[in-house]
């Protein structure tokens, strides 16, 4: 493996903005998201973080500004200073390198845990099926559940079914992970063991960006701390440093509520 490591930013966002109708939700994000680094965006509902995630990989269009991953504009090429709209196809070719898990999980009901995770492969990447499914059980012995891969979704509880997802958009090998508050549907016992899987992504050098509720987590695992209100980045840095001696009083008045 080389040395050499690469200084690019893996995500980057300029003056991003994004409005639904007459509300505008993103008022301008600047960002960059370092390879290897793990970014924890926290906030109030209605801040904009999940947007600013589904903006990362075009599951919403911005309105203005420009967002790239690994050196290349999101939805977009640009042409004589004009920005052009990719087609689907070539969206969707961005898309298979940035994994996304999402709240809900999402799974197959009618499919194994296996199936769940396999399919992607199989069906985006041309994986041949032994191998998807070599992989994919793999993949499921990384995140605690080599015992489940033959259970339907419904026969897994909340943090197992979160645990396949993960399972799933890692089968993609993405360069990026995105977690849109992965835990917030779970019940509180179940969180623990999808937040250890996380660290142990984090500590095996996966880029992450996770909207969360957890602040333990952002303390421990985040190498930056984002506090989003209003549509708007009011604070960023490390988030010992954040958490303990917020520097401005939005973020004061948030944390004071959530600690």
């Amino acid at each position: 493996m080389s040395s050499a490591v690469s200084t690019a930013p893996m995500v980057k966002a300029e003056a991003v903005h994004k409005s639904f109708g007459h509300v505008e939700v993103l008022k301008g994000i600047d960002l960059e998201v370092a390879p290897r680094e793990v970014m924890c965006i926290i906030g109030p509902s209605g801040s904009g973080k999940s947007t600013f995630l589904r903006c990362i990989n075009h599951l919403e269009q911005i309105n203005a500004g420009r967002l790239w991953v690994d050196g290349h504009l999101v939805g977009y090429r640009e042409k004589g200073g004009k920005l052009y709209e990719l087609r689907d196809r070539e969206v969707a070719a961005q898309r298979r390198d940035i994994g996304m898990v999402f709240q809900r999980f999402n799974l197959f009901p009618h499919m194994t845990a296996l199936e769940n995770v396999a399919e992607a492969p199989v069906q985006v990447k041309g994986v041949g099926k032994a191998a998807a499914r070599e992989r994919a059980a793999e993949l499921l012995e990384r995140v605690g559940l080599g015992d489940r891969v033959h259970n339907y979704p419904a026969q897994l509880s909340g943090g197992q079914q979160q645990r396949v997802a993960i399972a799933r958009a890692l089968a993609m090998e993405p360069k990026l992970m995105l977690f849109d508050e992965p835990t917030s549907a779970l019940d509180p016992e179940l969180v623990g063991e999808v937040l250890d899987v996380m660290r142990g992504l984090a500590a095996d050098g996966m880029t992450m960006v996770v909207v969360t509720h957890e602040m333990g987590f952002a303390r421990e695992v985040g190498d930056t701390l984002v506090f989003m209100d209003d549509g708007v980045v009011v604070e960023a840095g490390d988030p010992r440093q954040v958490l303990t001696d917020p520097r401005h009083q939005r973020t004061q008045a948030f944390l004071s509520k959530v600690l």
